[in-house]
C-alpha cells in the first residue's frame, strides 16, 4: 500500500448559494492515505460548506474532489460504504436505546463490526440499554462516534467530535483517534479546539472567507507567528534605555502603562539579549513572559482580520447610505 497516496483530492472547489453567494472560493488540498487533516475556520469560513462537497452531500459549483479515487457526489454508491461520516448533528429516534440505535444502523452498513465492539471503543457498553433521549450530550456524541466507526472505514470525516465531551472524554476520543491513523485510517477533522488540532493533526488549514489562508504542519503554521516577550520596565528605565530593539531582532513593540510588549522571529537571541542587558544593569525584569508563536495566534490573526473586514465593510455601507440620503435631499429640493 502506497502511504503517499492521495485519498482526498480537492482541486479550486467552489459552492454556491442561491442569490450568488460564494462559501467556497477555490479551494484545493491532498490529504495522503493513512493522514490527519485538520480544517479550520473562523465562522461563516466555509469550513462546513467545504466538507459537505468532500462528502458527497451536495455537488459542487466548480473545481472537483475525489475520494478514493472517486467523485463523492457522482458516485456516491463506490465511496459511501468506504467512509465514516460524524456530523454535527446525529438526529437520532429519541426513543431507542442505545444498542437498539447501533443496530439499526449496523443493518444499513457493509461489514459492520459487532454492536459490543462499535460501544467499546467509544466507552458506551454500559448505556447500551438506555434510551438515546436520556444520554447527556457528551454520550450522543460519542454514540456518534460509533456509528461512523461501524463499518471499518478507510476515511473517516469528524465534524467537531469532541464538542459537549468533559475533558476525560475529550482525552480518550484524542487516543481513539490516534489509534485509528496509526491503523491506516485517513481522517478530514473539523474543530473549534485549537489544541486538539495541534495535538492531532499531520497537517492543517485555516479557511478565511472561502478560502486557505494557511496550511502546513502544525509547526510550520505556529512558525508563521512571531513569538512574543512582555516584561514591566524598571522603575526610572524607559524603551529608549534598553539595546536597539533591531539588534536583538525585535521586529515590533508597544507599551502600556509600564508594560513593555516585543514581537520577535528570533526568541532566542531576543530572550538572551534582554536577560544579559538586565543582568549587566543589576535590574530585574518583572513579570517577565516569554512565548513562542502558537496556533492559536495565527488563528487570531486571522480571526482579527474578518473583523476589520467586517468593520470596513459596515462603514462603506454607512458611507454609500449616508451619500444616497444626501442624493435624495437634493432631489427633492430640486
Amino acid at each position: 500500500m502506497n502511504t503517499n497516496e492521495p485519498v482526498i483530492e480537492v482541486t479550486d472547489l467552489r459552492r454556491v448559494y442561491g442569490g450568488g453567494f460564494e462559501a467556497v472560493r477555490g479551494v484545493s488540498f491532498e490529504v495522503a492515505r493513512g493522514e490527519l487533516f485538520a480544517l479550520l475556520g473562523t465562522n461563516g469560513a466555509g469550513k462546513t460548506s467545504t466538507v459537505e462537497l468532500i462528502e458527497g452531500l451536495a455537488r459542487p459549483a466548480g473545481g472537483q474532489v475525489r475520494v478514493l479515487g472517486h467523485d463523492p457526489y457522482t458516485e456516491r454508491a463506490a465511496v459511501r460504504p468506504r467512509i465514516g461520516l460524524m456530523l454535527q448533528e446525529g438526529g437520532f429516534p429519541s426513543e431507542l436505546t442505545v444498542s437498539e440505535t447501533v443496530r439499526m444502523w449496523a443493518g444499513c452498513t457493509s461489514g459492520a463490526r459487532p454492536e459490543s465492539e462499535a460501544l467499546s471503543l467509544v466507552g458506551l457498553t454500559r448505556r447500551a440499554g438506555v434510551r438515546v433521549k436520556q444520554l447527556s450530550g457528551g454520550e450522543k456524541r460519542r454514540l456518534d462516534l460509533a456509528l461512523a466507526l461501524l463499518g471499518r472505514p478507510e476515511v473517516l470525516f469528524l465534524d467537531e467530535p469532541t464538542t459537549g465531551l468533559d475533558a476525560e472524554g475529550r482525552q480518550e476520543t484524542w487516543e481513539l483517534v490516534r489509534e485509528l491513523r496509526a491503523q491506516g485510517t485517513t481522517v478530514l477533522l473539523t474543530t473549534h479546539y485549537l489544541e486538539e488540532a495541534e495535538g492531532l493533526a499531520d497537517r492543517l488549514a485555516i479557511l478565511h472567507a472561502g478560502r486557505i489562508a494557511v496550511s502546513g504542519t502544525p509547526a510550520e503554521v505556529t512558525a508563521s507567528q512571531p513569538s512574543r516577550i512582555s516584561f514591566e520596565l524598571p522603575t526610572g528605565y524607559f524603551p529608549g534605555d534598553l539595546p536597539p530593539l533591531d539588534s536583538l531582532g525585535i521586529t515590533g513593540h508597544e507599551i502600556s502603562g509600564r508594560v513593555l510588549r516585543l514581537r520577535t522571529n528570533e526568541l532566542q537571541r531576543a530572550a538572551t539579549g534582554l536577560l544579559t542587558w538586565a543582568e549587566r544593569a543589576g535590574v530585574e525584569l518583572r513579570g517577565l513572559d516569554i512565548r513562542s508563536g502558537s496556533l492559536e495566534e495565527a488563528f487570531l490573526r486571522i480571526a482579527r482580520h474578518v473583523s476589520e473586514q467586517d468593520a470596513q465593510a459596515e462603514q462603506a455601507g454607512q458611507a454609500g447610505q449616508a451619500e444616497q440620503s444626501q442624493h435624495s435631499e437634493k432631489e427633492h429640493v430640486a
